[in-house]
């Protein structure tokens, strides 16, 4: 069952095609991969999918739903979560205090002045597991940016999960780690979405073909091919305008 679906999806800025008649779609408890060259439209695709652009044709599906055109915030409600390029935390809040935040704003509490949120014995629980999970333990009174790269990708990848999406949207995780850090990235998200619906946009070929399902190739903003990695991997297609630059072929 397709839990997202972009049906015909166009978006230009201002006569500059950058997707054109995109069909795609993700599977519950799929890891979904989007690759492709520079500029082939990856990070627009994540943009038109969460809300921040509006596509000029197509329509887009979030559980059977049409959420074309709706605003971020209520994109978010409704079960999708994204983490970005550049790590997106709260650098003067303990790695604690990230989490905490994000569990409670879930939970709709985050604002009631009559809770006495700290003596709130499952948002602690939840919260602890989640540091544990992501490794972070013996940081997790420390600052969220006295944390090193790794740590602060980690962290935020756990804020989004923290808000327990249907669908969790990871834009180049691994952007900017060196290869030992790409390697526990690749563990750590492995371990943490397993049995969740992810779809991800990554550089790194071999982060690729290690932790996807399905991978849909884009080049010039349309789709080039869409398949298990046996089947990318195979695309003469896909092969001439982009793998073998990368030295997989």
């Amino acid at each position: 069952m397709s839990v997202l679906e972009l049906r015909g999806v166009y978006k230009d800025f201002k006569g500059l095609q950058v997707l054109v008649d995109v069909n795609l779609a993700v599977e519950e408890g799929e890891c979904h991969a989007v690759i492709g060259p520079n500029g082939a439209g990856k990070s627009t695709l994540f943009n038109v999918i969460t809300g921040k652009y509006k596509p000029r044709a197509g329509r887009i599906f979030f559980n059977g739903e049409d959420i074309t055109g709706l605003p971020p915030y209520k994109i978010s409600r409704k079960g999708l979560a994204r983490s970005f390029q550049i790590t997106n935390i709260f650098p003067k809040m303990t790695v604690y205090g990230n989490i905490r935040n994000a569990v409670l704003s879930r939970r709709k509490i985050r604002f009631n002045p009559f809770l006495m949120v700290d003596g709130l014995s499952e948002v602690g629980k939840e919260t602890d597991g989640i540091i544990e999970m992501l490794g972070l333990a013996q940081v997790r009174n420390d600052p969220a940016s006295e944390l090193s790269y790794g740590q602060q990708r980690a962290l935020e990848i756990g804020i989004a999960l923290a808000t327990d999406p249907k669908v969790l949207l990871l834009d180049e995780p691994t952007a900017g780690m060196t290869k030992e850090q790409t390697r526990e990235a690749v563990s750590l998200i492995k371990k943490a979405t397993r049995g969740k619906t992810v779809m991800v946009v990554e550089h790194d070929m071999d982060v690729v073909f290690t932790m996807a399902d399905r991978i849909t190739v884009l080049s010039y903003g349309a789709v080039l091919a869409s398949g298990r990695p046996q089947e990318i991997r195979e695309n003469e297609h896909v092969k001439k305008a982009y793998l073998r630059k990368k030295g997989h072929a």
